[in-house]
């Protein structure tokens, strides 16, 4: 079973920002590590609060966040930034743009 992995336009932005070889990390993590599994869910820990639903990767000081969707085999990338940061500013899973 193969995932898709999307990054949303956030997401995108984000790894733009950050050390262009923790960006290669983190992709390369996504699509070695995640995309060929059977269960995403087992390399990640699950969200609690606000963020209930949502799953947390760590990838060296990196945080992914991720939307995993089951009924189309997508694991879409929500966020991706340094475990310090990551959580600061808080966002709404409401608006998780594709």
């Amino acid at each position: 079973m193969t995932w898709k992995i999307e990054y949303a336009d956030t997401a995108r932005r984000q790894l733009r920002k950050i050390d262009r070889q923790m960006a290669r990390r983190v992709v390369d993590f996504m699509d070695r590590r995640i995309a060929g599994t059977e269960n995403p869910r087992g390399a990640g820990k699950a969200l609690t609060g606000p963020l209930g639903g949502l799953w947390c990767y760590r990838v060296g000081d990196c945080r992914v966040i991720c939307d995993i969707e089951d009924d189309a085999l997508r694991v879409l990338v929500v966020r991706v930034s340094n475990r310090r940061e990551i959580y600061r500013n808080q966002f709404s899973p409401d608006r998780l743009d594709n």
